[in-house]
């Protein structure tokens, strides 16, 4: 079970919190995989998420790339959860780092995420470090991005249905940054 690390409720009402554990063990209506444009999930959370969801993750995936084409970093693919106890996977594309832009593109990334679990009306959804594993983005740089993305849409979404948000961390060192940009926010508020 993920242990919660900090929350903070959002002048909007929205709670973001960090917690500290598996992503593919989230009760959450969706979880976030860190997903490359093909949705080959082979390594990193991606693989992770097809051996603890099954091969249908995988199935679903490849589908969807063949009647959508890839996706990208403005469009996440949305698939079943198989045997994850999430309602959904969001398959998000977030940059490689060298790739250029790759600020910009990891905003966008998260905000099509949350626009996503947002149309879909999910109440809830947990994310991990988008792009700071397999493709290199440093975890100092990216974890203001993607709470300052996540602030952002629930300032713009008054009411969206979306009120519980999370990052779910596996890595201790990740959820070290993260938490020290959780304080930062908090102290600022």
């Amino acid at each position: 079970m993920a242990e919660l690390m900090t929350k903070l409720t959002l002048s909007s009402g929205h709670t973001l919190a960090l917690f500290h554990g598996d992503l593919t063990e989230e009760k959450v209506d969706a979880i976030v995989n860190a997903a490359n444009e093909r949705l080959a999930h082979g390594g990193g959370l991606a693989g992770a998420i097809v051996r603890k969801g099954g091969r249908d993750i995988q199935r679903e995936s490849d589908e969807w790339v063949r009647v959508n084409g890839r996706a990208g970093h403005d469009r996440p693919a949305l698939t079943g959860p198989g045997l994850l106890p999430c309602r959904a996977i969001i398959h998000a594309v977030g940059p490689v780092w060298g790739s250029g832009e790759e600020d910009a593109k990891l905003r966008t990334a998260y905000t099509a995420a949350l626009r996503l679990a947002h149309a879909q009306g999910f109440t809830s959804i947990a994310f991990p470090s988008l792009s700071t594993g397999l493709f290199g983005f440093p975890v100092e740089r990216a974890a203001p991005i993607a709470a300052q993305a996540v602030v952002d849409f629930c300032a713009a979404q008054p009411d969206s249905p979306l009120r519980d948000l999370r990052f779910t961390l596996i890595d201790a060192p990740t959820v070290q940054i993260f938490q020290r940009e959780f304080e930062r926010r908090a102290r600022e508020t």
